[in-house]
């Protein structure tokens, strides 16, 4: 994280952008590797779960830890452009897969998209980036070949404990006789996103809490178009989507992202009481899935609770903040 910050500092860019690209994309290594492995083994559930899983935990889990730490400032820059992209890759990832399945096409579309959200953090930090005078510039050079190394070293060590917990977890998961959409969504997703967990967290208490957030909503745009588009191309066959992770999973994660809105706006930070309610989302979420799969009664319970009453009052609390946030700026200027 030192490492990261110190990149930033020596290239005169905005420590939001080295969290939106850098951090975020080492983060998501670990997914990487294991959606390809996963696809290259036949488990497209695996797959598709772990990245719709590992972005629902991502918003709901790392945001809402980070936020009881300390509350977050988030960047306008970030409500404006990147967190409407999130969501619509989402959106983007949701209609590709409305068929049934991720082809090779729908790959080369969201690395496509990938490509173009790159280009567009690329002319953010030319504009971030100050001259300098060649000694300085000399100077600079080998601390940034050092924050550079270090980063990489960090990175790596990263992606090699998140491998290593994620093959302990699907066999632990796998003597539980839990299904492969199951063990994707939950197990690997929670294994995959602690790379991002825990960057975020070390950001937090130092106080970078645009790396927090960066690191957060890069890792879910890279999930969705880099995980996702290169395991759909690579893949020896389409990905199957099953039809509970349409009717379900896959809403769930749009809305996750689509919630990111509103409760960034609202004075553009996010509290530690909106830290708390997105962890009781994630609790509530977890408890219908392990309640559906093992058939429990609760699960019907955990729908209704859900559809008849917390939903409408999130909707209605996320409502009246995000309007009187308008008011407020609308007053202001």
């Amino acid at each position: 994280m030192r490492a990261a910050v110190r990149l930033a500092a020596s290239l005169k860019v905005r420590p939001l952008i080295i969290g939106l690209t850098v951090v975020a994309m080492g983060s998501s290594a670990p997914q990487m590797a294991v959606s390809l492995q996963a696809a290259l083994s036949s488990s497209p559930d695996i797959s598709v779960g772990s990245v719709v899983g590992s972005n629902i935990f991502n918003v709901l889990v790392t945001l809402g830890l980070c936020a009881l730490i300390i509350p977050l400032r988030v960047a306008r820059r970030l409500v404006r452009v990147d967190i409407p992209l999130m969501i619509g890759a989402s959106l983007l990832v949701f209609a590709l897969s409305y068929n049934g399945e991720l082809s090779a096409f729908d790959g080369g579309v969201l690395l496509a998209s990938l490509l173009a959200y790159l280009l567009i953090l690329a002319r953010r930090s030319r504009r971030n980036v100050q001259k300098t005078s060649p000694i300085q510039h000399h100077a600079s050079r080998a601390q940034q070949l050092i924050s550079l190394a270090t980063l990489v070293l960090g990175l790596g060590l990263l992606v090699l404990g998140g491998y290593l917990l994620v093959q302990a977890a699907v066999v632990i998961a796998e003597d539980l006789g839990l299904s492969q959409r199951v063990i994707g969504l939950t197990v690997i997703a929670g294994s995959t996103s602690l790379p991002a967990l825990t960057t975020s967290l070390i950001a937090a208490l130092r106080g970078e809490r645009d790396i927090a957030v960066g690191n957060v909503i890069g890792s879910n745009l890279f999930n969705l178009l880099g995980v996702l588009g290169l395991t759909a191309l690579i893949a020896p066959s389409p990905l199957s989507i099953s039809p509970n992770a349409l009717d379900f999973d896959l809403p769930v994660m749009l809305a996750v992202a689509a919630l990111c809105l509103p409760v960034f706006y609202s004075g553009y930070r996010v509290t530690r009481a909106e830290g708390l309610l997105l962890l009781a989302l994630y609790l509530a979420y977890g408890l219908h899935i392990v309640s559906f799969t093992t058939g429990m009664p609760l699960a019907e319970k955990l729908e209704r609770l859900m559809n008849y009453f917390v939903l409408p009052l999130l909707a209605a609390l996320i409502l009246f903040s995000t309007v009187r946030a308008w008011r407020r700026q609308h007053k202001a200027g």
